[in-house]
C-alpha cells in the first residue's frame, strides 16, 4: 500500500514538474500532501546550484524532532532529483564529505543550516549524531520533511520566519542557484544573518573574487563533484581552518 502511494505521488510530481514556469513566491505554509509546486523557470539565466531555495515552523532544526520516514520514503529526495528542476545534485561522495565536515564543525549539539543544498541535507538526515539541521529551500516539495523545512527565496534574503533568530546556526552551508553577482550578494545576506561565523560555500570558480569580498571565504583544495557534468568549474570555499582544505 505504501509503495503504491509512493508511485502515485511520484507520478503526480512528474506531471506537475513538467509544466515549468514560475512558482508562486508567497511565503505560505504548504504541506507536501496539500500542494507540490512546479519549479522556477530559468529562461535567460545561467543555472548552477543544488536548488532554488524558506519559511519554517517554530520547531525548525530542533534536536529530536527529525521526522523518521518509513522504508520506501528513506531516499525520497533522491527519488525525484531529476524532475526537470534545472538543478544539479552532488555526487553521494561529495554530499557525504560535506555533511561530515559541517557536523564536525557544528560540534555536539550544534545547529546546521543548509541553504539550497538539499543533497547535503538528505545525507545529514541519514547520519547519526547530536546535531540539529534545517533546510532553507525554494522547492516546496521538501516541505514533506516537516519542521526542518523553511521556504526560502534568495530574492528576499531576509524574509524568514520570526523564530529563525539571527546568528542561531553554528555553521551554514550554501549553494547559490545561479552564477551571478546578484544571486551571491543576496544569498550572502541570508548566510550572514544565519551563521555565528562559519560558512561553507559551494559555487563556481568564476565567483571566487566576489565570494571573498562578500563572505571572506577562500577556495579549498577539495573539489565538489556532481551527479551530472557541469559546464562551469565548480569549487568549495570556507572562512575557517577546514579539513576540506587539507587534502583534495
Amino acid at each position: 500500500m505504501c509503495v503504491a502511494l509512493e508511485l502515485a505521488l511520484l507520478v503526480y510530481l512528474s506531471l506537475r514538474g513538467s509544466r515549468g514556469g514560475e512558482s508562486s513566491r508567497e511565503a505560505e505554509s504548504v504541506s507536501f500532501a496539500q500542494e507540490v509546486v512546479s519549479p522556477r523557470g530559468t529562461a535567460g539565466r545561467s543555472v548552477r546550484g543544488e536548488g532554488d531555495t524558506a519559511r519554517a515552523t517554530s520547531c525548525c532544526g530542533r534536536r529530536g524532532s527529525r521526522r523518521r520516514l518509513p522504508g520506501p520514503w528513506k531516499n525520497f529526495t533522491r527519488a525525484f532529483v531529476d524532475w526537470q528542476l534545472s538543478q544539479f545534485w552532488y555526487s553521494p561522495e561529495t554530499a557525504l564529505r560535506l555533511a561530515k565536515e559541517v557536523i564536525a564543525v557544528a560540534g555536539e549539539g550544534g545547529r546546521i543550516a543548509c541553504v539550497s543544498t538539499p543533497t547535503v541535507y538528505q545525507t545529514l538526515r541519514e547520519l547519526h549524531g547530536d546535531f540539529a539541521v534545517c533546510i532553507f529551500e525554494y522547492d516546496r516539495r521538501f516541505a514533506f520533511y516537516g519542521e526542518e523545512f523553511v521556504f526560502y527565496d534568495y530574492n528576499n534574503p531576509l524574509d524568514l520566519p520570526e523564530d529563525i533568530v539571527a546568528h542561531s546556526f553554528d555553521i551554514v552551508i550554501a549553494d547559490p542557484p545561479y552564477l551571478s553577482e546578484e544571486c551571491l550578494r543576496k544569498m550572502s545576506e541570508t548566510i550572514k544573518y544565519l551563521t555565528q561565523g562559519k560558512v561553507v560555500l559551494c559555487t563556481g570558480a568564476i565567483m571566487e573574487e566576489e565570494a571573498a569580498k562578500l563572505l571572506g571565504v577562500k577556495m579549498c583544495k577539495f573539489i565538489p563533484k556532481h551527479a551530472r557534468t557541469l559546464a562551469n568549474e565548480f569549487r568549495c570555499y570556507v572562512n575557517y581552518d577546514s579539513g576540506l582544505d587539507r587534502d583534495a
